[in-house]
């Protein structure tokens, strides 16, 4: 089984930056993709960044050049650098981890629990 664990969340100010990480544990053998993923309430979870194991990115259109994800499989790591947070990117985030236990077996997502972003001032 492989378990995720976020961290990095918290209260900011309008303006300010965080940084989330997600760190995967327990039988890793091949890492196909990481996403982060967020949950404002009331609101449907959305997908807002993916990175491939070959470093391709991409981004929700809300967070396209505020937002940056960057992995190291080494470390079974994901992070997601947050600039420029605003009120409407309170929510909680989520990473997800597309995993292989073998080369024969198919790719599963597991999650991680989630971290609470409060943008407020």
């Amino acid at each position: 089984q492989v378990q995720l664990v976020e961290s990095g969340g918290g209260l900011v100010q309008p303006g300010g930056s965080l940084r989330l990480t997600c760190v995967a544990s327990g039988s890793i053998f091949s890492i196909s993709t990481w996403s982060w993923y967020r949950q404002a309430p009331g609101k449907q979870r959305e997908m807002i960044a993916g990175i491939t194991r070959l470093g391709k990115t991409n981004y929700a259109g809300s967070v396209q050049g505020r937002f940056s994800i960057s992995s190291d499989n080494s470390k079974a790591t994901v992070y997601l650098q947050m600039d420029s947070l605003q009120p409407e990117d309170t929510a909680i985030y989520y990473c997800k981890l597309g995993h292989r236990s073998s080369w024969t077996d198919p790719t599963l997502d597991y999650w991680g629990q989630g971290t609470q972003v409060t943008v407020s001032s």
